[in-house]
């Protein structure tokens, strides 16, 4: 992007250098949907859900048509117990429950209540096997008086002429309750009496098939689950390896250099959906292979004809300067306007060398080239380069902070001096007279950071986005000064990647910085030994 002194900087937002925007985008978008479940997990949800819906309703249609058979059943043995009853107040043999109770047939648990015209009432209920007839409480007995006698039961009633009802006998549980009346031959008095056979057995009975339901249909859930995670995950295995390949490639450095992706997957049956996914993911990749291919074969020819180009400029260029400083310093008594000329061509061929240099330089680092790597201490450079910075530019306020320690990071000084250099000429040439520019050194963790600071106008928005790219350019009073070629940015981006670091910058209107971050030294003092110089 711009060259030392070309827009550079940024909005009030963050710019980190080799960083997508859309990974935030990605963490934006799962933050809005919430937590998303695999497939399998979805699926197996979705099968456990099914199964237990399915298994509740089977087990409440079942429980519930159980249930009102076994009611039926009490309620056919409470219509023997009625017919009986009546069977004995017909020939005037019973006169009290216990009369009534002890008939042969009566089983245990059975409660019999008498109602007498005056409005008494007496209970008795059969039982265990060994303990008798047992008197009911008049609490309970009184419940029994609250049940509605049947119209027009008789001797020879029928199930469906009666609605027996269910009554709470304290202590004695459920039971259904069926009321009779008849005339005592004895006395020749309406006698009301009172049946009731117990649902405790009904109930007890109904409880187990309802925990057996629950048992059967947990254990069927549990084995359905653990058997559909194994089918549903051999089906998915061919949609596994699809996304395993596409993470690896997602990996994949594929803005430069000679891309190779061999990846591929086994496509399995066509003839699934799965299979023809898998299918069009090979093809993608060949394409993409392809493309990425025939992107580096053409990059390679224009970085080697820059590269081979300005290799054959520098001649000529360090020729023109040379001869038009001869003429100028020897040409004798020559005209104004010709000595002038000479002027700008020698100032035009500095600046022209300067481009092909940086050109150069760009077109080696993009080819891969290792930099030279030996300790450099960054105060030294960053004294140097504040010192210069000084005499280029007194209408600026320069400073320097730095730790006492020395940062010591393994890499290309040269290089990294131009770093410095680039970044304090920017901040000069794109800030008015007066501006303070304030080089800072700070060490952070196991990185060392270089921060150039000043309080100018800041960047415009709009060159955020281009803000490193080459040859990028602001408005025309930011651009074409001091022989500006619009790399430095685009310099700086490309050294401090190939040591490993990053660079960014925030900027709003009175403060502006750019930041780099490289790896520091090992303390260890296990070092490569210094390589020999980079033609870069």
């Amino acid at each position: 992007m711009s060259e030392p002194g070309e827009p550079g900087y940024a909005s009030a937002a963050r710019i980190r250098v080799g960083v997508p925007d859309s990974a935030a985008r990605t963490q934006t978008g799962r933050a809005r949907r919430g937590v998303a479940w695999p497939l399998r997990r979805t699926l197996l949800g979705i099968l456990a859900l099914l199964l237990i819906a399915v298994s509740a309703g089977v087990g409440l249609v079942s429980v519930s048509v159980f249930h009102a058979s076994a009611v039926q059943r009490v309620d056919t043995d409470l219509e023997s117990s009625a017919r009986r009853v009546l069977s004995g107040l017909s020939f005037g043999q019973q006169q009290d429950p216990g009369d009534f109770v002890g008939q042969p047939g009566i089983s245990a648990g059975t409660v019999v209540g008498v109602v007498y015209a005056d409005g008494t009432i007496a209970a008795q209920y059969v039982g265990a096997p060994g303990q008798g007839t047992v008197d009911v409480s008049e609490t309970d007995a009184s419940a029994l008086a609250d049940v509605p006698v049947a119209d027009g039961v008789g001797p020879g009633f029928r199930t469906e002429d009666i609605e027996p009802v269910t009554v709470r006998l304290g202590d004695l549980g459920d039971y259904r309750a069926l009321a009779v009346s008849g005339v005592d031959l004895q006395t020749n008095q309406q006698v009301q009496v009172v049946v009731a056979l117990p649902l405790g057995e009904a109930e007890s009975a109904t409880a187990q098939l309802a925990l057996t339901i629950t048992l059967v249909a947990a254990a069927g859930l549990l084995l359905a689950l653990v058997a559909g995670w194994f089918i549903v995950g051999r089906a998915l295995a061919p949609l596994e390896r699809v996304t395993a390949s596409a993470m690896r490639v997602s990996e994949l450095p594929l803005d430069r250099g000679d891309v190779e992706l061999a990846e591929r997957v086994e496509t399995g049956d066509d003839r699934t959906e799965v299979g023809r996914l898998g299918g069009a993911f090979n093809r993608m990749l060949g394409h993409v292979s392809d493309a990425l291919s025939a992107r580096e074969a053409s990059e390679r020819k224009v970085r080697r004809f820059v590269a081979d180009a300005s290799h054959e400029l520098r001649t000529p260029l360090a020729s023109i300067r040379g001869y038009s400083e001869l003429v100028r310093l020897h040409g004798g008594e020559l005209p104004e306007e010709v000595l002038h000329a000479l002027g700008r061509i020698e100032s035009e061929s500095v600046r022209m060398t300067d481009l092909v240099e940086d050109l150069l330089l760009l077109a080696r680092l993009d080819e891969g080239r290792e930099l030279a790597r030996e300790p450099v201490d960054l105060q030294t450079i960053a004294r140097d380069a504040v010192g210069d910075a000084q005499a280029a530019g007194p209408e600026h306020e320069w400073s320097l902070e730095a730790p006492e320690e020395p940062l010591v990071v393994d890499g290309d000084e040269p290089r990294l001096r131009q770093v410095v250099v680039n970044l304090l000429a920017n901040a000069r040439v794109h800030t008015p007279e007066g501006t303070r520019v304030r080089l800072r050194l700070v060490r952070d963790g196991t990185s060392a950071r270089i921060e150039v600071e000043d309080d100018g106008p800041g960047i415009p928005p709009a060159l955020s986005d281009s803000l490193f790219e080459r040859f990028a350019r602001g408005d025309s009073s930011r651009s074409r000064r001091a022989g500006s070629t619009g790399l430095g940015l685009a310099i700086v981006q490309a050294v401090v990647d190939a040591h490993g670091g990053t660079v960014g910058v925030r900027s709003e209107p009175g403060e502006t910085v750019f930041s780099v971050r490289l790896p520091l030294a090992d303390p260890a003092g296990d070092r490569r030994a210094p390589a020999g110089r980079s033609e870069v």
